[in-house]
């Protein structure tokens, strides 16, 4: 028996979104000959392709002839970060109080760290308060290093960097708030989707001690929610 073969739009559209993901996992961009080399096509294909997905601004064209990510794409950013949000919200908020800690979900955007969801303990009477929305430089705290090790490794990278990657952890203290611990573990999402982690923010060096087997369960059940 012959296996069946999608239909012609279902086999467009595949297409289509993989030469979405192509663009948006190339760095430098993508030209024409390239996308039809990597989805075994013709070069015409590829073309219409790309100026379906250009006409949707999903990518654009750059003077230098090569494709980039386009302003469409924010609005699935958006919806993609809602989605992470909403996933987290009930695991962020049973995870403060149960340590007793503020928790935060973190996501790399360029050179910044930035609070997609913040927590505080509703049963503590002392605890540090940060907002959805703040942000800071990656490369700092232990919320940025976790962004950092849930990537590749690039050359001359931070030795932390490297250390957290390995041991599926980072911490520091007061990089970001003064006197502070913070803990952070890499959540494990899909290709395509943000890197993310969870942080814990603690004046108190006997929870940001006894935290990490917490942390890392909570990222387990976002990671699996998400997938």
């Amino acid at each position: 028996m012959n296996e069946a073969r999608p239909a012609p739009g279902a086999q467009t559209l595949a297409r289509g979104l993989r030469a979405l993901q192509l663009v948006a996992l190339s760095p430098d961009g993508a030209a024409i000959q390239e996308i039809a080399t990597q989805l075994d096509v013709h070069r015409t294909i590829a073309s219409r392709l790309l100026t379906t997905l250009a006409d949707f601004k999903f990518i654009v064209r750059t003077p230098d002839g090569r494709y980039r990510v386009g302003s469409g794409i924010a609005a699935l950013a958006s919806g993609v970060h809602s989605t992470l949000r909403v996933a987290a919200d009930p695991i962020l908020r049973d995870l403060a109080e149960s340590l007793g800690a503020t928790i935060t979900l973190l996501i790399a955007e360029g050179e910044e760290a930035v609070a997609l969801a913040a927590v505080s303990p509703a049963s503590s009477q002392y605890h540090l308060a940060f907002s959805a929305g703040g942000r800071h430089p990656i490369r700092r705290a232990a919320g940025g290093v976790a962004l950092l090790a849930a990537g590749p490794a690039t050359p001359g990278e931070d030795p932390r960097v490297t250390e957290a990657r390995s041991q599926g952890y980072a911490s520091t203290f007061g990089e970001v708030e003064p006197g502070a611990y913070g803990v952070a573990v890499p959540i494990e999402l899909p290709e395509g989707l943000p890197r993310a982690c969870l942080n814990l923010i603690t004046h108190r060096a006997e929870i940001a001690d006894a935290s990490l087997p917490a942390l890392q369960e909570a990222a387990r059940r976002i990671a699996a929610i998400v997938a």
